[in-house]
């Protein structure tokens, strides 16, 4: 009982000692050790006696801004309006390798491996080591000509995740976040915008650049800090490249890309170099320029060599573009500066799991293990390594952990990973019972109803091996296999017309299937006959 008395006295004697201390020190202290909550209860407390403490008011705008800060490059999902209202398309067809719609295949010599071998997103990218918003979700095209940019609504709807939904605009995002924070405050918000007169703040560059991060990050108020931005670059005669950035930041918030792009290239221009090349870098990918990305990122990388940031951009858009051996390359310049970054172990993990070598996945999946990164997906991970490297005794253990920790989203695919392990072992009633589970948790699974219809037309379901391969098609048009199989199943019942159309969307989805070809040349050969 003497320790926890001993604890109180303690406790009460910090208490005694802060009450002692100015609070405006106790505050900046506060500010500095990022304890946000307890500086801004500081700062109210003086502001209630003094309103008008510049010093104190800066305090508690750092301190607002900073508890609510993230990296608003890194949470990028285009909106349904974004994709369907699209206005900076440059080519409707563009060349492979020129744009994220049309990734380099393995034939073109990118060193990825086959669509056979690697799996493909519901956007049709190829499935990547680390999930970043917008990487499970892209600008969907139309099945009735394919067109690249021609966004069909149905697909437009549908979110990265299943049962979820894009929203509506990416700007619309924002405003709900800053509705949430400032709900949090109590009485209100702390600053009253729509009152204050932004040419003053504008004379004072510390407060200006104070109150204008505040609108972005906590109030999430694009006009007014656009407002304010314009103001105070005039004052600085149009000199500072800090306002710049800050304007580029909230046109791109906006939508006004191109305007954007002016503004953080003139902010280039005056010797800013990572952060605007890196928001740069985000605009072009969003106008769909990737090779301009890259060339933005690669002048930055000339005079920030190392920045991790930088590097990581030029991996991701190798890796959405195709290049396996170039991205390869970058994510492993990123571990030699920084060799605890998370996104390039996963990315490197995955991709020496793909191309057949899961001994060396499992060792940067446990690097992973022994940084403190424990989820489903990356128990599951080694799960896959453990059983293709061959040591089946770690194989379960691994996947029991998986389940264990997974939620609803991961569990279907950890059930369809167990599966494919069900069937490599010969199980296949196991497999069986694990690609149902997967179904009951995702109807929409689409790889788990292919396998399922698999196992059915092994066990001379016919009838239900179609239904299955049908819903499978409606669910995931990036799945080749569905399409082939249902292909297969028609031309071996004679339905021929059938099997054609469904081999040929097997062909859209991955050209180089050497098996769904010799289905359509036997298909051709029996309607040149007839």
């Amino acid at each position: 009982m003497q320790q926890p008395q001993q604890a109180q006295q303690q406790q009460q004697q910090q208490q005694n000692h802060a009450s002692q201390v100015n609070p405006v020190w106790l505050a900046q202290s506060r500010l500095r050790r990022r304890k946000f909550d307890e500086c801004i209860e500081v700062c109210t407390g003086i502001l209630e006696k003094n309103p008008y403490d510049q010093a104190v008011w800066y305090l508690k705008t750092r301190a607002l801004t900073l508890k609510n800060w993230l990296d608003d490059l890194e949470i990028e999902e285009e909106g349904v309006a974004d994709v369907l209202l699209d206005e900076h398309q440059v080519a409707q067809v563009p060349r492979p390798g020129t744009s994220l719609s049309r990734p380099l295949t393995s034939a073109s010599g990118s060193g990825a491996p086959s669509q056979a071998v690697r799996p493909m997103t519901n956007s049709g990218r190829p499935l990547t080591g680390f999930a970043r918003p917008g990487t499970g979700s892209q600008r969907p095209t139309t099945s009735a000509n394919g067109r690249v940019g021609t966004a069909s609504l149905q697909q437009a709807l549908k979110g990265a995740k299943p049962g979820t939904a894009r929203p509506v605009t990416t700007s619309g995002r924002f405003v709900r976040l800053g509705t949430a924070s400032l709900a949090s405050e109590p009485g209100g918000p702390f600053i009253n915008v729509e009152r204050l007169d932004l040419r003053k703040y504008a004379a004072r560059p510390l407060l200006a650049r104070a109150l204008c991060d505040y609108l972005i990050y906590t109030e999430h108020n694009m006009k007014k800090a656009l407002e304010l931005c314009a103001l105070a670059t005039q004052v600085a005669e149009y000199q500072d490249w800090w306002w710049k950035a800050r304007l580029g930041k909230c046109y791109y918030q906006l939508g006004l890309l191109r305007d954007a792009e002016r503004q953080f290239k003139s902010s280039l221009g005056q010797g800013q170099g990572a952060a605007a090349a890196a928001a740069a870098g985000v605009i072009y990918l969003r106008m769909d320029q990737p090779n301009t990305a890259l060339e933005h990122y690669t002048s930055a990388l000339g005079a920030h060599p190392g920045d991790s940031s930088l590097l990581l951009g030029v991996a991701r858009v190798y890796d959405a573009l195709g290049d396996a051996e170039k991205a390869v390359a970058f994510y492993k310049n990123v571990l030699f500066h920084d060799a605890s970054n998370v996104e390039a172990i996963a990315c490197l993990a995955a991709h020496h799991f793909y191309t057949d070598q899961p001994e060396i996945a499992l060792r940067y999946y446990r690097r992973l293990l022994q940084m403190g990164v424990t989820n489903s997906e990356l128990w599951n991970n080694l799960g896959l390594c453990c059983f293709y490297a061959s040591q089946y005794d770690m194989c379960l253990g691994c996947f029991d952990r998986a389940l264990a920790l997974a939620d609803d989203n991961a569990l279907p695919d950890i059930w369809y990973n167990i599966g494919q392990v069900a069937v490599g072992i010969g199980d296949l009633a196991l497999a069986y019972q694990a690609f149902k589970i997967a179904i009951s948790i995702n109807p929409n699974h689409a790889e788990a109803l292919n396998n399922l219809g698999v196992l059915e037309y092994r066990k001379g379901n016919d009838d239900s091996a179609a239904s299955l391969f049908r819903s499978g098609q409606r669910e995931g048009s990036h799945v080749f296999e569905v399409f082939f199989n249902g292909a297969l199943l028609a031309f071996k019942a004679g339905d021929f017309q059938v099997s054609f159309d469904l081999v040929n969307k097997a062909l859209e989805a991955y050209p180089e299937h050497t098996e769904s070809h010799e289905l359509l040349k036997q298909l051709k050969a029996h309607f040149t006959m007839l």
